[in-house]
């Protein structure tokens, strides 16, 4: 398993998707994160797996949404060792406008 590193936001992203889901069922909430944190350990195995986004930024971040929970979507600078996620976000969220807050 390859390294990654998740900044203080996507730490921050990943809590506030378990706290919604955990109010109606934290089981559902455990699962969701469970597919994230693998998500993470996927792509830093081969950080080119992603795909980029230049409509939603002109930076080197890659996307990947996960598989069995499409709403969401682990974003990551592919470039970094360990690899940095930067943020996990809801599809229907402004990633643009988020993307263009974060460091």
């Amino acid at each position: 398993m390859s390294a990654y590193a998740l900044t203080p936001l996507a730490k921050a992203d990943i809590f506030d998707i378990w706290s919604y889901i955990a109010e109606d069922s934290e089981d559902a909430a455990n699962r969701v994160e469970r597919a994230i944190y693998d998500v993470c350990a996927f792509v830093a195995e081969a950080p080119m797996r992603g795909h980029s986004r230049p409509n939603l930024t002109k930076r080197s971040l890659r996307f990947w949404t996960l598989t069995r929970y499409p709403n969401y979507t682990v974003v990551y600078r592919p470039e970094t060792a360990p690899l940095q996620v930067v943020a996990v976000l809801h599809g229907k969220r402004n990633i643009r406008r988020i993307l263009k807050q974060r460091p």
